[in-house]
């Protein structure tokens, strides 16, 4: 299965998500990693409680909170890779205030359109949405004091292309804090290819271990694990886990939230 059939599956995926949120009054995407269990509405809850959630821009896709531990002041300039419908994107904006600015990419060009749709509600002119894609990102480099993300990398086919475009992007002395699933021990190839599964966060995963190498290799400084609880899995992908040839336990895929300095100049 080659990238541009994966890019393309997890695409109409979340266009199709983003399009459900702008007709239904119900944001629950049913999607791989998004779930309406306890769980998942445990973890919306937390959000609610946030300054600068936005109902309309929370559309339960998220695995953690990572501007819990993102460190971000006031006046930074962030970016949010897969910013979706703009959740994480109007948290930040509360933290860094009028003299920070916000910027969130997606390749869904529904997704963009619906974070707009929210902004221009807000009438927020330091936060903007661009459409384009993480592994080759339309931005200019060394810009970021915070690169922050949530339940997106693992739909990235090249981890590697993706964190290197975060090393580039983020000024020297800054850092990034994703939230991301992983898992313990390798995904077996036969699930690695169930698109379904892809588009759910959990074939596109990698082994923990390896997600740590990519990360330290590119030459990040001061990584940190501060967050790592067992994964939500839908039981309708649970059971396509369990049913397969090569079966996976839904106990080795993990939600973990993560950081990492770019070196200094």
């Amino acid at each position: 299965m080659d990238n541009e059939t994966i890019k393309r599956a997890v695409q109409e995926k979340y266009a199709t998500i983003a399009r459900k949120a702008k007709s239904e009054t119900s944001t629950c995407c049913n999607t791989g990693c998004c779930n309406e269990n306890e769980a998942e509405k445990a973890l919306s809850k937390l959000y609610t409680k946030l300054e600068g959630y936005v109902p309309e821009a929370d559309l339960m896709l998220g695995c953690g909170i990572p501007t819990q531990y993102a460190g971000i002041s006031e006046g930074n300039h962030v970016l949010d890779l897969g910013s979706g419908a703009g959740n994480d994107c109007f948290i930040v904006r509360a933290i860094v205030g009028i003299n920070g600015k916000v910027t969130g990419i997606d390749f869904t060009p529904e997704m963009v359109a619906k974070a707009k749709e929210n902004n221009l509600k807000l009438g927020y002119d330091n936060v903007e949405f661009i459409l384009g894609d993480i592994e080759n990102m339309p931005l200019p480099s060394n810009t970021y004091d915070v690169v922050i993300s949530n339940c997106v990398l693992n739909l990235v086919p090249e981890k590697k292309k993706a964190f290197a475009e975060i090393l580039r992007v983020l000024k020297p002395g800054g850092h990034f804090c994703v939230s991301d699933i992983v898992t313990n021990g390798d995904v077996p190839e036969k699930i690695r290819h169930d698109l379904e599964l892809y588009a759910g966060c959990i074939a596109g995963a990698i082994d923990q271990n390896d997600y740590l190498e990519i990360i330290k290799e590119l030459g990040f400084e001061k990584v940190t694990i501060h967050n790592q609880k067992p994964a939500i899995v839908p039981d309708e992908l649970k059971k396509i886990l369990l049913d397969s040839v090569e079966k996976i336990s839904p106990n080795s895929i993990v939600s973990i939230t993560i950081s990492g300095y770019k070196p200094k100049e």
